[in-house]
Order: structure tokens, then C-alpha cells, then sequence
């Protein structure tokens, strides 16, 4: 069976009314082509089903068009909702996306060899693979990191975790709870260290000491058993959990004692993932816009690989206030 013919630029640019060369910049985003112009010739683009040649651009470009993502693991929920943003806003500038994960051995060297080898523009680091970036020769390669201290080798793209927890500890300390408990993620988390430190900025201006904090693993079991163990241990009224899946086992743990949220202990979680308007009671959490994040993630990595100036990000998160605290 006959293969159909590719459509060509010429084919495009006749029907457009343009000339080759201007749909090889419609082609490449080249911004040399007024927004009127580009309209047209995407139209013509679209009608005859014209595909660019990836390999014949990046001969020309030196680009592939290609991004790359780091992450340690794909088994959170913030995680896989990071990876879902950064993919669409990829997708809708016209890049393709290679995943990559860290694994036990967490060999982010490795992963920018292989990054290199792929022939990627650029690559976007998430959450835990942060610290191991921060540590590691990217080779040159453009990064924007999320969730990190300022650094002069990559680009920061992060959400103000601080002036989230100190907004969630507050409103439990204004609901009248003499102190609020924590319950952090883990220690080598850029996010979990900086919601910690905006919970002890809400202690500490609401003069009363600090509680011990304890320590999850960002999963609901963690959440779990970490809460049963502060039930045991000592009076808890109210209970800051730094993500909503350990918010969830809190729930449960709490509920288990013969306990009731927000009678007998309040909770608020952090995230604001799709199901937390659905645990029992719904949560009260802080909102991060992973939309937002991998979009800007994105546009900056994308800047960087153009050339252009970019400055770090860092976006405000939202307190939605549910039933659990």
C-alpha cells in the first residue's frame, strides 16, 4: 500500500500566500513573524496537515525540541501532578518531553549524562531531586529547579511554602487552640523544611513554645502511624500535616482513637489534592497551583534556552478552608 506523501513547506506556503522561508520561522517560533501572518499560515498548516521535520529543524536549530524531567519518584501526588502540568505546557509550545527518575541509588549525575545523551534543550528538576541537583554537575545544561534556594547555575520556580503553613498554623491558633502540632515531611525536603519554618513562625509570634515536630514520608501511612503515636504521647487539639496524604491518615488515626476532627482535634493539610474536598470531614488544606507552577516551569526553561533574561518565581499559595479545621 502506498505511504501518503509528507506535505510541504511549499505546499503550506502556497496555499498561506506566504513564502517558504516565512513558515520555516512559523515552523521554528521564530519571532520575526507578525502575529496575523502566523495565523494564517498555522491555518494552512492545520488544513493540509502539515508535521515539521523534527530531525530536519534541530540540524538547522541545534535544538531537538525536546525537555527533560527529573524527579526522584513519580509515586506522589504532587509528583505525578507536577508531571502532568509540566507535560501539557510542554505539549502546547511544541516541545516533547523525556521522563526521567532517580530510583534508590538517586544518581542525578547519571540522569544529566543521559539527559546530555538525549540531546535535550533544557530539563526541569522536581521536589526531592532538588538537593541532589544542587550537589551534581549539569554539564552545562539549562535547568529550572522547583522547589529550591536560589542558585546560580539554575533557574527557581517554587510556591512560598512558608506563608502557606504560617497562614494554615494561624488560623487554627485564631480558632482558639493554645498550640498547633506538626506533622513534617521529610528532612531532606526543601518543601517540607520551608512549611516547617512557617509553622514556627506562627508558634513563636503566638508566644508559646514549640511541640516536638514528628516526621513522615509524605504517604498516608506515615501519616498514620506518626499521628497515632502523638495521640498517645500527649493532649493534641489541633494538627498541621505538611501534604494532604498524611493529612488523611491523621483523619483516620484521629478517628480510630475515638476521636472527632474538628471537635476534638482540628486538622489542616497542605496541597489541596483533587480528593480533599472528599476525605470525612473535607479537608481544610493550603492550595498549591501545580498548573501554575509547570506552566511558569515551562516558560522560564524555555527563556533560558532562547537566550533571554529570566528571574526566579515564586508563586503564593491559597488557604481553602473545608471542615477539618
Amino acid at each position: 500500500m502506498p505511504q501518503p506523501q509528507r506535505v510541504s513547506m511549499a505546499q503550506v506556503a502556497a496555499l498561506a500566500g506566504v513564502s517558504t522561508q516565512t513558515v520555516s520561522r512559523v515552523a521554528n517560533d521564530s519571532p520575526r513573524v507578525d502575529p496575523a501572518t502566523r495565523e494564517r499560515v498555522e491555518r494552512a498548516m492545520g488544513e493540509l496537515g502539515y508535521r515539521p521535520n523534527r530531525a530536519a529543524r534541530a540540524l538547522r536549530t541545534g535544538r531537538t525540541q525536546t525537555l527533560g524531567l527529573v524527579a526522584q519518584t513519580l509515586s506522589t501526588v504532587g509528583n505525578a501532578r507536577m508531571l502532568q502540568a509540566v507535560a501539557e505546557a510542554a505539549a502546547s509550545r511544541g516541545y516533547a518531553l523525556t521522563i526521567f527518575t532517580l530510583g534508590a541509588d538517586g544518581d542525578i549525575a547519571a540522569v544529566f549524562d543521559r539527559l546530555h545523551d538525549q540531546g535535550v534543550d533544557g530539563a526541569i528538576v522536581l521536589n526531592e531531586a532538588t538537593a541532589l541537583a544542587r550537589h551534581a554537575s549539569s554539564g552545562g545544561l539549562r535547568l529550572v529547579v522547583i522547589d529550591s534556594p536560589p542558585d546560580d547555575r539554575f533557574s527557581v520556580v517554587s510556591t512560598d511554602h512558608a506563608v502557606g503553613a504560617r497562614a494554615a498554623t494561624e488560623r487554627l491558633l485564631h480558632a482558639g487552640h493554645r498550640v498547633v502540632h506538626h506533622l513534617s515531611g521529610p528532612d531532606d525536603s526543601f518543601a517540607a523544611a520551608q512549611r516547617e519554618r512557617g509553622w514556627r513562625a506562627a508558634i513563636a509570634a503566638a508566644g508559646v513554645e514549640a511541640p516536638p515536630i514528628v516526621r513522615g514520608d509524605w504517604s498516608a501511612a506515615s501519616g498514620y502511624a506518626q499521628t497515632r503515636q502523638m495521640l498517645r504521647t500527649g493532649a493534641v487539639t489541633a494538627l498541621f500535616a505538611a501534604n494532604d496524604q498524611m493529612a488523611l491518615g491523621a483523619l483516620r488515626a484521629i478517628t480510630d482513637a475515638g476521636l472527632r476532627v474538628p471537635q476534638d482535634v482540628a486538622v489542616i493539610g497542605f496541597d489541596d489534592v483533587v480528593d480533599a474536598a472528599q476525605f470525612r470531614p473535607p479537608l481544610t488544606t493550603v492550595r498549591q497551583d501545580f498548573d501554575a507552577l509547570g506552566e511558569r516551569a515551562v516558560q522560564q526553561l524555555i527563556a533560558l534556552i532562547e537566550g533571554a533574561p529570566v528571574q526566579d518565581l515564586r508563586l503564593a499559595p491559597e488557604l481553602i478552608a473545608r471542615e477539618s479545621g
